[in-house]
């Protein structure tokens, strides 16, 4: 009788743990039930909390990219009015005064780069660094500037870009062919060097792109694996737990036949 108590007693603790299961969704209650799954759920933990915040780095690279390709087309355009402007200012035929509205138009070309220069990224910090270029680490062993340091996008030869729209402005404003000639070589230069700059921005962009479907899998694949060792099979458990209450109901009603037979039925 008392192994039989024992007995009902064990799998009336299986019954309870089978049901917090259910109830929980979590296959493991306790460190015990499962000592190595529950090592390796820990190492699951903390590479997804990683990955977490690689992710938002990821992000942050990809947003960066997109505003600083968004800054250089706007800064072709810019570039193309200013040498635009400058070749039919070469013109015997423009008037001073036509010049001059061309000449103040460049001018305020030139003051919109320098304030593209100084944008704000989304964490409120300087877009195009000034000095080296701020690298972000993406992964363990993958860290780069997503975006390239400001004097590497706005100036060019060492000259600003917005320096050589100024000096085609003093050059149409003077009337002086010969300069105008000399600025439309360095705007060539200066269109060059941005479209340089976007391709380099855009194969950063897409290298992102590649490590963040790189980590979206590798998350997939993690979230798989925990699931497997903490999370509850519950068409398995529901079954186990109809066959675990289905002994127990028969074990106890069995021991309460025996428990009301007297002494004299033994004997008979």
């Amino acid at each position: 009788m008392t192994q039989e108590v024992a007995r009902q007693s064990r799998l009336s603790s299986k019954l309870a743990a089978k049901q917090a299961q259910i109830s929980t969704g979590k296959r493991l209650q306790r460190p015990s039930d499962d000592p190595a799954a529950t090592a390796r759920i820990a190492d699951l933990s903390r590479t997804q909390a990683n990955d977490s915040a690689r992710a938002r780095n990821l992000g942050l690279g990809i947003s960066m990219t997109a505003q600083a390709d968004g800054q250089l087309r706007n800064m072709s355009n810019l570039l193309a009015r200013t040498q635009e402007l400058t070749i039919a200012a070469s013109s015997s035929g423009v008037s001073p005064a036509d010049r001059a509205t061309m000449a103040l138009e460049i001018r305020a070309m030139a003051d919109e780069i320098d304030s593209m220069a100084s944008v704000k990224s989304p964490t409120d910090e300087a877009l195009f660094s000034n000095g080296n270029a701020n690298a972000i680490r993406f992964d363990d062993d993958i860290a780069f500037a997503p975006v390239p340091a400001r004097q590497d996008i706005f100036e060019t030869g060492g000259v600003p870009i917005s320096q050589i729209m100024r000096d085609a402005a003093s050059a149409i404003a003077a009337g002086d062919i010969p300069l105008m000639g000399n600025a439309l070589t360095a705007l060539g230069s200066a269109i060059n060097h941005a479209v340089d700059a976007r391709a380099i921005i855009g194969i950063n962009a897409a290298r992102l792109e590649r490590l963040q479907e790189y980590a979206t899998q590798r998350g997939i694949d993690l979230s798989e694996e925990r699931s497997k060792l903490e999370d509850t099979d519950l068409s398995s458990a529901i079954a186990e737990l109809n066959g675990m209450t289905l002994t127990l109901e028969a074990a106890q009603g069995a021991f309460a036949r025996i428990n009301r037979r007297t002494l004299m039925d033994f004997l008979a």
